[in-house]
């Protein structure tokens, strides 16, 4: 019998997490899949989850380039996703900087409430993937697992605070491979590819 996945997702923090970290993506060149990134987002696509991404992006509040760019680098990494057979079923951006208070700036959770909303999600049963506490914190606000990677920042944010953070990951995962097999487990799924 087929679970019942349709209010469940996996949420995606994008830099660090599926693409190497570079500070800010200024340029399309810059933007590099992580190994195994993409086969990771291809498992949950066949066992039938829905894969959502979850990115600050205040390079456009800072000026460091147009939002077109963010739109452009989007389109691109659909592609080089869809190139090793994988694919995302939405991005959500939030292009505020820190200080302008926004509840859509990870750790608030107005990107997830937003998915939530469009994709008929139980927050409570989703999860949430990414290399920063704030991911962690971001996954907490809405009762969500959060699950730390150990790409992008992840390690050293880990290894270096890990035992002072007040929320702990629901897990801990070498790379969005890894941590995609921890899920479809705990959703009873076959992780096998």
């Amino acid at each position: 019998m087929r679970r019942d996945l349709s209010r469940v997702a996996v949420f995606l923090d994008r830099d660090g997490t599926i693409n190497e970290e570079m500070g800010y993506i200024n340029h399309l060149s810059r933007l590099k899949l992580l190994p195994r990134a993409a086969a990771g987002i291809a498992r949950l696509n066949r066992a039938g989850v829905k894969v959502l991404v979850v990115t600050n992006q205040s390079g456009v509040a800072r000026g460091y380039f147009p939002s077109r760019l963010v739109e452009e680098v989007h389109a691109r990494l659909t592609d080089l996703l869809a190139a090793e057979g994988a694919w995302v079923d939405g991005i959500y951006v939030c292009l505020h900087g820190p200080q302008e208070g926004c509840t859509c700036r990870k750790p608030r959770p107005g990107l997830l409430l937003r998915a939530a909303a469009e994709h008929g999600l139980d927050l409570g049963r989703c999860y949430l993937v990414g290399d920063r506490h704030n991911d962690l914190l971001t996954a907490a606000a809405v009762g969500a697992a959060g699950i730390l990677v150990l790409t992008g920042y992840g390690r050293g944010e880990w290894e270096l605070f890990g035992d002072t953070w007040e929320v702990k990951p629901w897990a801990v995962a070498a790379d969005l491979e890894e941590a995609a097999c921890f899920i479809l487990g705990d959703l009873g799924l076959d992780p096998a590819p």
